[in-house]
């Protein structure tokens, strides 16, 4: 046993000479490293900080640019209107449906192009090609397309397949705007959730298929469950995104009709534009900003979770 010590103790004297030995100036080394991206962090903070500040300031102003001249602190007064005002409540509830909607119908076809883009076939390639090309059409081109091309009651391509002179936009305003985001937005759900398909194990697979596992028992209790926090995370990056929706609503239906599809962007280029209320405009930027934020946060902690969920494979 003495000798068994004996050596233990040789070898890790020797294992502590062999040790390098701390690096001096690790602090400066640390800030040396970090210097190049330090242009970049203040760029970051001139373009976003500084404005949301100013905002921020902004918010706390009485200001009509119909009366030049006359600004004065009102504090809390414009958020007090902005909370109690019935057309941003609505325009919140509008908000809410609109997000909540695009994201449901895009998750959902997502994940059937997941599943079909899952499975060897010929074209596979170029059919991952044409469906995530709506993804990359420009958010106002993709509304106008909509608008024209597929809503129109005179030439658009619904009533010319269907018949009939149906004006979709005025009889179906919100379903006319959530369509138009599941087309653009389905690619991105699909190609979050073909990740998650791709990372599950072939061999957990075809083992279940063995024990005699149909293909329904094998989506429901295997794939659903392992594909449950890709479905979060695309949940959460959608709606962060769409809650800030702005191009498709003013380019299809203008807000209308009467405020059916107002939401929380479109009601704050009203306010500023239209009624000039700049300091009320401030606050309902500000309070989007949170709601945002807040958001941002669950999407953060679902991001991190997947990470640990790699690295402990």
């Amino acid at each position: 046993m003495t000798d068994v010590i004996a050596r233990a103790d040789a070898r890790a004297g020797a294992a502590s000479s062999q040790a390098p030995a701390p690096v001096r100036g690790g602090g400066r080394e640390r800030w040396v490293r970090r210097a190049p991206l330090l242009p970049a962090l203040i760029f970051a903070i001139i373009v976003t900080q500084v404005p949301f500040l100013v905002t921020i300031y902004l918010s706390t102003l009485g200001w009509n640019a119909l009366r030049p001249g006359r600004r004065e602190f009102v504090g809390v007064d414009n958020y007090v209107s902005v909370l109690s005002d019935s057309r941003l409540r609505a325009a919140l509830a509008n908000t809410v449906l609109l997000t909540a909607g695009a994201v449901v119908f895009s998750m959902i076809l997502g994940l059937a192009l997941a599943l079909l883009l899952d499975r060897r076939f010929a074209g596979r390639a170029v059919v991952r090609t044409l469906l995530i090309t709506p993804f990359l059409v420009m958010p106002i081109a993709a509304a106008l397309l909509f608008k024209h091309a597929l809503y129109n009651p005179a030439y658009g391509l619904i009533n010319g397949l269907f018949g009939g002179s149906t004006d979709w936009i005025s009889s179906y305003p919100k379903a006319a705007v959530v369509t138009t985001l599941v087309w653009q937005w389905t690619p991105f759900m699909m190609l979050i959730l073909l990740a998650g398909l791709q990372s599950q194990s072939e061999e957990v697979l075809e083992a279940a298929r063995v024990d005699g596992a149909n293909a329904f028992q094998i989506f429901t209790r295997m794939t659903l469950p392992h594909l449950r926090q890709y479905l979060e995370l695309g949940a959460l990056l959608g709606s962060i995104y769409l809650v800030n929706t702005f191009d498709a609503v003013f380019s299809i239906t203008q807000g209308g009709p009467g405020t059916a599809t107002t939401n929380l962007p479109y009601e704050i280029y009203l306010t500023t534009f239209r009624k000039f209320e700049y300091g009320e405009a401030s606050a309902a930027g500000v309070i989007v900003v949170i709601l945002t934020i807040i958001v941002a946060t669950f999407a953060l902690r679902v991001i991190s979770s997947l990470f640990r969920m790699e690295e402990g494979r």
